[in-house]
């Protein structure tokens, strides 16, 4: 794959960027590196960046919202909030899939998807 003009990392202002890590590690299982308290990087098999400490957006209020794959949606809706996310839109349909959108303890909001059309 070419890698000119590709996203290549990504940041995210988290408040708190070692309740982020925990949180990726846990529930996606993300590699991380720490920069100090207030960085650390991680890797998540496709694509590398990182979480500082400041102050995060969300969708409504402009930010890009990433959004993460999964073939099935209630098992890891369930493991995000057992780990501390807070579902912000239930599970809906869209044209081409479902997705659920969450904001996880360091204050990012993201967003999972599924083409099946149930769990």
């Amino acid at each position: 794959m070419k890698r000119e003009q590709r996203i290549d990392y990504v940041e995210f202002a988290s408040r708190d960027p070692a309740a982020s890590r925990r949180f990726f590690e846990q529930v996606f299982g993300w590699t991380f590196e720490d920069y100090g308290p207030d960085y650390t990087a991680f890797d998540d098999g496709g694509l590398q960046g990182g979480f500082f400490r400041g102050t995060p957006s969300t969708s409504e209020a402009g930010s890009a919202l990433v959004v993460l794959y999964a073939e099935r949606l209630a098992p890891l809706q369930a493991t995000v909030e057992a780990h501390g996310g807070k579902v912000v839109k239930p599970v809906f349909t869209f044209p081409g899939g479902r997705r659920f959108q969450f904001i996880e303890p360091g204050g990012n909001e993201l967003a999972i998807w599924s083409e099946r059309d149930s769990d």
